[in-house]
């Protein structure tokens, strides 16, 4: 048995996640039209680029939050999982996912978006085990701020670590797969890192390196 590790935007989805709920906030009109996508598409860019702000990005990202009550946010999300989420799920990913666990393997989702998005998600794909951003929640409501370290770059190893210290789990013949660069840190600490659908960047270094490449999309 060891960790099964998963990144999920473009790795477990075919899409984004984070990105979808800020067309899907446009699309209800609940967002400035102009200004929100304009910084959502900017933010996509830049994080593909690997030089994303991501205390820039979350100011932006977790504003919404804020400014909404519990049971819109709740609303709003069982929407977005419907229209947005289910369909981009992809059946090789959950069959990834029912292989590890019929080992006997811990599974793990890890990633950059936070709780309140990925939160219903990791559930509907049957992963108990959530590593991701945590936006800060006082007297019932978001504030708009994070918790902690954002699980973003190096911030994954570090959560990651965290996560261990409370566990009986180890990195000892664990398997990580992403499709991004962004996670070389993590990628690079892991005995079975897998590049799924990887972006031109991380594609050349898993080609380098002799790392399995692996698409969920055929």
């Amino acid at each position: 048995m060891s960790l099964a590790i998963f990144d999920l935007d473009n790795t477990l989805l075919s899409i984004d996640s984070d990105h979808a709920w800020g067309e899907f906030l446009l699309e209800q009109g609940a967002v400035d039209p102009v200004a929100y996508r304009e910084a959502n598409d900017r933010f996509k860019r830049d994080y593909d680029a690997g030089q994303l702000d991501m205390n820039a990005f979350l100011e932006v990202a977790l504003k919404p939050l804020a400014e909404n009550s519990m049971e819109q946010l709740a609303a709003w999300h069982q929407q977005f999982m419907a229209s947005k989420i289910e369909p981009n799920i992809l059946p090789s990913a959950e069959e990834l996912i029912a292989r590890h666990r019929s080992r006997g393997d811990t599974l793990l989702i890890i990633t950059a978006t936070n709780r309140f998005i990925t939160g219903p998600i990791a559930e509907r794909l049957g992963i108990d085990e959530l590593i991701a951003v945590e936006p800060e929640i006082d007297n019932g409501r978001y504030t708009g701020r994070v918790n902690g370290v954002p699980s973003f770059q190096q911030g994954k190893v570090t959560r990651l670590e965290q996560w261990l210290e409370n566990r009986d789990d180890s990195l000892e013949g664990a398997w990580f797969y992403s499709d991004s660069h962004n996670d070389l840190p993590l990628l690079e600490l892991v005995d079975h890192p897998v590049a799924v659908d990887p972006d031109s960047h991380l594609r050349q270094v898993a080609e380098s390196r002799g790392w399995k490449i692996l698409s969920l999309r055929d």
